[in-house]
């Protein structure tokens, strides 16, 4: 049986799909309908299933991944030992806790506020569910939520699944790839509940200002919006100097939730633990909603090696130092290439996005240039509208300088391949058999050539 993940065809529930998933499957943002790796595997010839044995997510270790955005510095070695010593038939026969009391100290801390009758912490699945949860509990079907175009990949999926219409203001060149602070007040109507904000901005590596901050703490005041700020990368210092601050860490407003957790910075994505934290009312009310869908499902052991891997004060400047060397020798490799840039030089995180010149190619087909020479990265399409079909996504934490040599050495003929068309027809039909309106018109950019 092929993996569930290559499941394609007319949806045959449709008939009793809800409105919230018919919207969702018209998402180009959702699950499956942006251009995957598995898209590109097929495009080249290669046998997805020979790639991913027994329904794995690793590329073999022989190929440059450079688009999973997970810590290839990680995960430390001490949260793999914690976990191996949390697992045992006592802990594994019984429900978890939400969270053993000092993970939470710990996630507070890095969150820069200690957890008091007003401040709370509690666990979720990644990031990603502190996000849904936090939406569940703040919105109703048909409130609007604003969020940066272009941004990350989930945010409009999170809040379809929530009953939310998603309103996209711009993220882009014009506000340093940060969210246009001017442009969400003028977006904010009666309809709106919450503003999402990925700081540092992901991929972009960009990082509101306080100023920024203070300015949407205000609007959020007036407006009784929820702020939500997903701050899962903050934790890496690309730029020694660059500030950073999660909002409830601030003096700015209550009206603010933050979520991070340790998939990416810590390189720990398969325990699945993330933190969100905020008002404890609101905390409890998030709680009940995640009791009423999972209970409490983030694991024992994978909890131990989280909190293993935020009391180590060696990984972070460890997986630091692989990021800045990688960053330049990917600067180098850029300069060898005309048409290629740095879309902004990220100041956190550990991942940057580069810009292509529409006159050289599109996205798309310089990711399945690059797969074919064992490569792999992801286009924009999944970061929104916005430089959908110019936008490189790329990690840059692996911890030796192997991958982005490789991607210097295959960069300039996989360009000039994919600039030549050679995979222009296969490339635009796959993006029509996506289905969305954004696929579609993103398959006549590259059917249109330079």
């Amino acid at each position: 049986m092929s993996s569930v993940l290559t499941w394609s065809g007319a949806a045959a529930t449709d008939g009793i799909a809800s409105h919230r998933l018919r919207t969702l499957r018209a998402s180009h943002s959702a699950m499956w309908n942006y251009v995957t790796y598995r898209d590109a595997i097929g495009i080249v010839g290669l046998d997805a299933d020979a790639l991913y044995p027994d329904g794995t997510t690793r590329l073999p270790a022989d190929w440059a991944d450079l688009g999973w955005l997970v810590c290839f510095a990680g995960p430390p070695p001490g949260a793999v030992e914690a976990m191996r010593e949390a697992v045992g038939a006592e802990a594994l026969s019984q429900y978890s806790p939400d969270l053993v009391e000092p993970l939470r100290d710990e996630a507070a801390r890095v969150l820069g506020r200690p957890r008091d009758a007003t401040f709370e912490v509690i666990g979720t699945e990644g990031a990603q569910a502190g996000i849904a949860l936090s939406l569940l509990a703040a919105i109703d079907p048909g409130d609007e939520v604003i969020l940066g175009d272009p941004g990350y990949f989930h945010l409009p999926s999170a809040v379809i699944a929530a009953g939310g219409a998603p309103v996209f203001v711009p993220a882009g060149r014009d506000s340093g790839f940060r969210i246009d602070v001017d442009a969400a007040a003028a977006a904010v109507t009666p309809r709106t509940r919450a503003i999402c904000l990925v700081d540092p901005s992901n991929p972009y590596g960009a990082v509101l200002g306080r100023d920024e901050l203070a300015a949407l703490a205000t609007l959020a005041e007036r407006h009784d919006l929820l702020l939500v700020h997903d701050v899962t990368h903050g934790p890496l210092a690309v730029d020694p100097g660059s500030a950073w601050v999660p909002l409830p860490a601030t003096d700015l407003t209550e009206r603010a939730v933050a979520t991070f957790s340790v998939s990416h910075c810590w390189g720990l994505a398969s325990a699945r633990i993330g933190f969100l934290a905020g008002p404890r009312d609101l905390m409890r009310g998030c709680l009940q909603l995640k009791a009423a869908i999972t209970r409490m499902s983030t694991g024992y052991a994978g909890q131990h090696g989280a909190l293993a891997a935020l009391r180590d004060r060696d990984h972070l400047p460890r997986a630091e130092r692989a990021i800045r060397a990688n960053l330049a020798a990917l600067e180098d490799a850029l300069a060898d290439v005309p048409g290629l840039s740095l879309a902004v030089r990220p100041r956190r995180g550990l991942s940057c996005a580069v810009e292509i010149d529409p006159a050289l190619t599109t996205a798309q087909e310089l990711m399945v240039a690059l797969f074919a020479r064992r490569i792999a990265v992801y286009p924009g399409d999944g970061l929104g509208e916005n430089g959908a079909a110019t936008t490189v996504r790329l990690n840059l934490s692996h911890p030796e300088p192997w991958p982005l040599q490789r991607l210097r050495d295959a960069l300039p003929d996989a360009a000039a391949e994919a600039s030549a068309g050679r995979w222009r027809a296969p490339v635009a039909e796959l993006l029509d058999g996506k289905g969305t309106e954004r696929a579609r018109r993103l398959a006549a950019v590259v059917r249109e050539g330079r």
